[in-house]
């Protein structure tokens, strides 16, 4: 049996979630959460939605933890690691339930609002839609990935995922 190539293993670009790099953190969310991809009867909601600029020149990927990360308020982000992890400690301080819901609330809209660019991550690594599943492996395991673009003529084509990579070596295994 011959492994298949990435443009084999790829969701085509019109039925994988994208995004303009204006768009907000709070589009980007409308984007993740009506996107479900099916792929041989199996369902999933996108981890990424890929960001273009107006040429549709693929600039980067925004993955959920990205969004909520651009959701934090400026007061967190603003201090080191180990304060942020104290004020959240109930222990040390028992008010942390008198904080405000309605101003917690307004502050995450606020945020939402901050365009995609302002915490996407470029793209660093792509493969070519004849390049081996072996390569598409490599690419991911190499650079902690779990989606990469496929270009093909030196356009994006589409994403091959982990989830869709690791049920194609399942089935040739298992």
């Amino acid at each position: 049996m011959e492994t298949k190539r990435a443009g084999d293993l790829m969701i085509p670009l019109d039925r994988y979630p994208h995004i303009p790099y204006w768009f907000t953190l709070r589009q980007a969310m409308v984007e993740m959460e009506k996107s479900e991809i099916e792929i041989d009867g199996r369902k999933s909601l996108p981890r990424v939605v890929l960001v273009f600029d107006e040429t549709y020149r693929l600039l980067g990927m925004i993955r959920r933890r990205d969004i909520l990360r651009g959701l934090e308020p400026s007061f967190l982000t603003s201090q080191p690691l180990e304060y942020r992890k104290k004020l959240f400690d109930v222990k040390m301080d028992p008010n942390l339930s008198m904080l405000s819901p309605e101003r917690l609330l307004e502050g995450l809209r606020e945020r939402a609002e901050r365009p995609v660019r302002d915490v996407m991550r470029p793209i660093q690594v792509t493969v070519e839609f004849e390049d081996h599943m072996v390569k598409v492996i490599y690419e991911m395991v190499d650079n902690n990935l779990s989606l990469l673009p496929v270009l093909q003529n030196g356009k994006v084509v589409g994403v091959v995922r982990s989830v869709d990579v690791f049920h194609e070596i399942a089935q040739l295994l298992l």
